[in-house]
């Protein structure tokens, strides 16, 4: 058992606040957002997540979490920090390392003094260079200490997807520790000891960069199968068809995962990642146009979408699905913010399913990215999928929120599926005039 503070309670540390107190360590989760600390300290998550609630009310009920806004007492009460503060894309798509540099300054002075053990460990996503190039000498000048037996530094990217994070954290693909030695490595796998998963220990900027790797393949995996879906559409054939053959194929094309013709990806991983490996490669001339691409690929879908509702003739919509995917309540670049916000610029009259979406119980860049969007979305959002039907003479599905609704009366509405209809040859809304 160890005694650990997690800074930032967000999706990534609300989870793994929750999921290291039920597996018997001692947590104290750290934010900033006292409804957030409020909220936690009820049993209730501020973040939706499938199986959360329940994890999160036992290790309160047994003492093994508590949340606070006092970092000081939460340094002083652990033995290691897991910083999993946000880390956004600033205007020109480099990251904002401003909130993790904070409680790593912080961190660090309330080192000074002390010469007890403690192991700072960056579980937020960043690029590799910025831990070893600005994190640490901020940690060290502001601790006046020297790494080493008592002071060490390692990252643990995480691979956890939202709606699917317990699961994630608990059947990992492998634990990856960045660190000068497997001895220092040592205290993050003590973390994870009922996980059964490789564990691997590489160097911090190697570890850096297999999360953006694998965020930049996901994206890329999306966009290629939707750009594989239009050109099978334009000959006539069936993208998903295709895809599916492709797929077969699980020696030389890796995984089906993400390998679907369908609409534009979102959410807060793979955008902003996607633009810090962008600028990275721009300012220091590396002429890599495949990043770009991607992003220019997903937009265009986005305005593939648009496009063909436009052309449907009709003006009233009915959007299934919000957030970027099906059970999350995280609205941070979910392409269908965009396609809504597009279409009531347009004057079309929109309402709108999803019922993981609650406006009252977002909170923080989530509910600063809805109020810049759309904000008005409480008068767009309704709770009966009946008003639903009844509203949207087209009805738009975005997301898996669709396999809830009743199938007879979806196949007896006019319906344009952004999850298949973009790959597909056109049955009902034509791209063709």
């Amino acid at each position: 058992m160890q005694r650990v503070a997690v800074f930032g309670m967000g999706y990534v540390g609300c989870v793994t606040a929750a999921c290291l107190a039920r597996d018997g360590h001692q947590v104290i989760g750290v934010d900033v957002d006292s409804q957030k600390i409020d909220r936690v300290n009820a049993g209730d998550p501020p973040v939706s997540e499938p199986g959360l609630p329940e994890i999160l009310r036992s290790a309160i009920a047994q003492g093994r979490l508590k949340a606070t806004a006092n970092l000081e007492a939460a340094v002083d009460g652990s033995d290691l920090a897991l910083v999993a503060v946000g880390t956004p894309s600033a205007d020109s798509g480099a990251v904002n390392t401003t909130a993790v540099e904070r409680v790593v300054r912080s961190i660090g002075e309330r080192l000074r003094g002390s010469s007890r053990s403690y192991t700072v460990v960056l579980r937020s996503t960043l690029l590799p260079g910025i831990l070893e190039d600005r994190l640490i000498p901020i940690l060290l000048e502001a601790s006046g200490r020297k790494l080493g037996d008592e002071l060490r530094v390692c990252n643990n990217p995480e691979f956890l997807r939202e709606s699917t994070a317990i699961r994630d954290y608990d059947q990992p693909p492998f634990i990856v520790v960045g660190a000068d030695s497997e001895r220092d490595a040592e205290p993050v796998f003590d973390l994870y000891a009922g996980i059964e998963a490789e564990r691997i220990v590489t160097g911090t900027r190697a570890a850096a960069m297999v999360k953006y790797v694998c965020n930049a393949f996901h994206a890329l995996k999306v966009a290629f199968a939707n750009e594989i879906g239009v050109i099978a559409k334009s000959m006539g054939a069936d993208g998903h068809d295709v895809m599916r053959l492709v797929c077969r194929d699980t020696k030389l094309n890796i995984s089906p995962a993400y390998m679907r013709p369908g609409f534009a990806f979102g959410g807060s991983c793979l955008p902003k990642d996607l633009r810090a490996l962008t600028r990275h490669s721009e300012e220091h001339s590396l002429q890599l146009p495949l990043l770009p691409a991607i992003l220019e690929s997903n937009e265009n879908q986005l305005r593939r979408a648009v496009r063909l509702i436009e052309r449907s003739g009709t003006r009233k919509i009915g959007l299934v699905g919000l957030s970027f995917k099906a059970n999350t309540d995280d609205l941070r670049e979910s392409p269908l913010v965009m396609l809504s916000e597009i279409l009531l610029g347009k004057g079309f009259d929109l309402k709108i399913y999803d019922p993981n979406i609650q406006v009252t119980r977002l909170v923080g860049r989530n509910l600063a990215y809805v109020d810049q969007h759309l904000p008005h979305l409480a008068r767009l959002l309704t709770d009966s999928p009946d008003e639903l039907f009844r509203h949207g003479e087209l009805l738009v599905l975005g997301t898996d929120v669709a396999d809830g609704l009743d199938p007879q009366r979806v196949e007896a509405s006019r319906v344009f599926d952004l999850r298949k209809d973009l790959g597909r040859p056109a049955s009902g809304v034509s791209e063709k005039r």
